[in-house]
């Protein structure tokens, strides 16, 4: 679950780089490479794309855990649909990470293909991106994407605060976690200035404390007092710490919280009561300079597709196509019937708020837990 959080040392094995130049259209004389093509058109096709990624034979993921949002599911369905290998890279690592993997590794065959990133983490580096639009481009409302497809969210949820009911009492506030039963057993899911998941830990404390999506700093003030108090536990939480007993409450998505209930009966998660619900979807983007470009892009096409969307809804994810398969009926009713209830009006960050927030916790927050 800790794909936001921790650097490991990068494993993918480097291959010879080539660029591939696929065909157009017959009708058109020349040809598009994969790395520029905005659609499938450009390329010729569904069927022509998928021959490029054939072709290529290989997709570089990276900062994906099995875990997260039923990402093992989905590596292993892509690459059995299309026989493509995808090599999956630091899958415990943050946001950041990614952006600074796809730097290092520019122009090697092992750079990442494609990025999962946390809000503030995508919009600082929207230069890197290549503009694509899938088949089901028009399906995402227009506030969950860049217009030229540059960026778009692919899942979302809810922050929340799980727990190990027979470690800790009952929570159902924010403030709960101020309390002496709590000491040192508080874990948020990475560095808020890196880990999407984190940033919105904080922003939920700040809900909870009089703040706003305009204000953070009431958050930052929160995890200040739970430092203090002793309750702020600096691990960052995997499968393996809940289940051990290290981090037996763990603020993060409430779709991550809930995939540890099936391995631990006493895990319960909540979105607590004290303030809106913070509501976040993930940015998926192309590496504009990826290695394996017909590869990205078909994978692309593969997660906004009704079976990947599906898959992402049976991690407890909720997928951002969800409103128009509803309609057209080819969601997964039974599991997204299934999804917790929320209570208030969610609060989604704006771009804007982001940044002000962004920069807020950059000058802050080492500072407050140091």
């Amino acid at each position: 679950m800790n794909r936001l959080r921790l650097a490991a040392t990068l494993t993918v094995a480097a291959l010879s780089a080539f660029t591939l130049v696929a065909c157009g259209p017959p009708a058109k004389d020349n040809t598009t490479k994969a790395s520029s093509a905005k659609s499938a058109d450009d390329l010729g096709g569904m069927a022509a794309l998928i021959k490029a990624a054939k072709k290529e034979g290989r997709l570089n993921v990276i900062a994906l855990p099995p875990t997260w949002a039923n990402y093992g599911a989905i590596i292993k369905a892509f690459g059995d649909k299309y026989g493509i290998k995808v090599v999956s890279a630091q899958p415990d690592a943050a946001s950041q990470d990614e952006i600074n993997a796809a730097n290092q590794l520019k122009g090697r065959s092992s750079a990442p293909d494609v990025f999962d990133l946390g809000q503030s983490v995508a919009l600082a580096n929207t230069s890197m991106f290549a503009p694509y639009k899938v088949k089901t481009f028009d399906d995402v409302p227009s506030q969950y994407k860049d217009a030229d497809g540059t960026w778009v969210n692919d899942y979302g949820g809810y922050m929340s605060i799980g727990y190990d009911s027979s470690k800790v009492p009952d929570v159902t506030k924010v403030s709960d976690l101020l309390g002496k039963d709590f000491k040192g057993k508080v874990a948020l899911n990475g560095d808020p200035t890196q880990a999407g998941a984190a940033f919105s830990g904080v922003m939920m404390a700040s809900l909870a404390n009089g703040g706003s999506a305009d204000d953070i700093a009431p958050g930052v003030d929160f995890f200040s007092k739970l430092a203090k108090a002793g309750n702020f536990l600096k691990v960052d939480p995997t499968p393996a710490t809940i289940e051990a007993g290290q981090t037996p409450v763990v603020i993060d998505w409430d779709y991550l919280n809930a995939a540890e209930t099936a391995k631990l009966p006493t895990w319960k998660v909540v979105v607590p009561s004290d303030g809106d619900p913070v509501a976040g979807y993930y940015y998926q983007a192309i590496n504009k300079d990826a290695p394996h470009p017909a590869a990205a892009r078909l994978w692309e096409e593969f997660l906004y597709s009704d079976q990947g969307q599906n898959l992402w809804l049976a991690g407890g994810a909720r997928p951002v196509r969800a409103d128009a398969m509803v309609k057209a009926g080819t969601i997964d009713k039974a599991k997204y019937d299934a999804l917790p209830p929320v209570s208030g009006n969610p609060v989604v960050v704006t771009e804007e708020q982001n940044k002000k927030a962004a920069d807020y916790l950059s000058q802050n927050w080492a500072k407050v837990i140091g």
